[in-house]
């Protein structure tokens, strides 16, 4: 149609939003709910209209704009954001309104729907706010780009699930409950750390600080299993110091340097100590090219008796288990070598 009859048109259909048969405007909200050219006016009326109607046009009207569907998932009931949460190529700024008010249901419909633009922000708080939850939990994994510091939060969220579950509780004693799971949750998040790209680290490593995780012992284990990337940004962020200057003290600096900014983070000289003889033992195992044991090394130069009563003795406890740790992952993955060569 062209002029006169297209105004003409436009005016009727318009006219027809008043028809009190709600079998005439869902008829409308067909007719119109996948043109592109359809009139705005009558789109975004038809998408306030009663739910059936407004369900027309909501999952389908490629008029809608990504502020109208903004403005509807803020106005709307739980229906209508998971409709506008399954929208094709919904754009991020919806995926981040359904991700901050939208309920369990509608979270979930938003993962599921891989057309869905959801920026790593809107992940990170879909984490905090459903984490506990253990189907969103599942569709947050399964994201490569959920950030690092989410994915150690769901960490937690499954820490605390396993530890209250009646299984457990009936396994095990509660002390035994919390320090298995203290140490299972800081050898999940020296794994995450070891595989974080590059410029996540500093987020991650601000969340450990904020969360309180970045005690000797989880820094020490980073240490010895050679995150050596997410260890040096932990120090810049306790330290204060220029990353630079970090890294060249970590790769390169004398024995009183390391001492001192293993000091300037708060950690007492006995404690500092033993964080230098495992900066210098790792120094020695990267320009040998070998595959030892830092924690490994670092018992045998530190493990004697003034050691064991000194106030760096829980630390040696924990590199012990980590060192136990590795020996058995190693027999484990030699096991595995056996039985798939036979």
């Amino acid at each position: 149609m062209a002029g006169e009859q297209h105004r003409a048109a436009a005016l009727a259909m318009t006219y027809l939003l008043d028809d009190p048969s709600p079998r005439v405007r869902l008829a409308l909200a067909e007719a119109l709910a996948d043109s592109a050219e359809a009139p705005r006016a009558i789109i975004v009326s038809l998408a306030e209209d009663q739910p059936e109607i407004a369900c027309t046009v909501i999952a389908r009207s490629p008029v809608l704009t990504e502020g109208d569907l903004v403005d509807l998932a803020g106005r709307g009931d739980n229906l209508i954001r998971g409709l506008i949460a399954a929208r094709p190529l919904l754009p991020r700024g919806v995926a981040a309104a359904v991700a901050e008010i939208g309920d369990e249901a509608e979270v979930a419909i938003l993962l599921e729907n891989e057309t869905a633009s959801i920026t790593r922000i809107s992940l990170k708080r879909i984490a905090e706010r459903y984490g506990h939850r253990s189907d969103i939990r599942n569709l947050l994994l399964e994201r490569g780009n959920l950030p690092a510091d989410a994915r150690h939060m769901l960490v937690g969220h499954v820490a605390a699930a396993l530890a209250n579950s009646g299984l457990v509780r009936t396994a095990m004693a509660p002390a035994r409950i919390d320090r298995v799971t203290r140490e299972a949750g800081e050898a999940a998040a020296v794994t995450i750390a070891g595989t974080v790209p590059q410029e996540e680290i500093a987020d991650l490593v601000e969340h450990l600080r904020r969360a309180g995780r970045l005690t000797p012992a989880f820094l020490i284990h980073a240490l010895c299993t050679g995150k050596v990337d997410f260890f040096a940004s932990a120090m810049v962020s306790l330290s204060g110091l220029d990353e630079r200057r970090v890294r060249a003290i970590l790769a390169t600096g004398r024995r009183h340097a390391v001492r001192a900014l293993f000091e300037s983070t708060g950690l007492v000289r006995d404690i500092a100590a033993v964080f230098v003889e495992a900066v210098f033992l790792w120094r020695q195992v990267a320009a040998s090219g070998t595959l030892g044991s830092i924690s490994e090394l670092l018992l045998e130069r530190l493990h004697s008796a003034d050691m064991l009563l000194s106030p760096v003795s829980e630390l040696l406890d924990m590199i012990e288990k980590l060192h136990r740790m590795e020996v058995r992952l190693n027999a484990r993955s030699y096991a595995s070598d056996v039985w798939l060569a036979a």
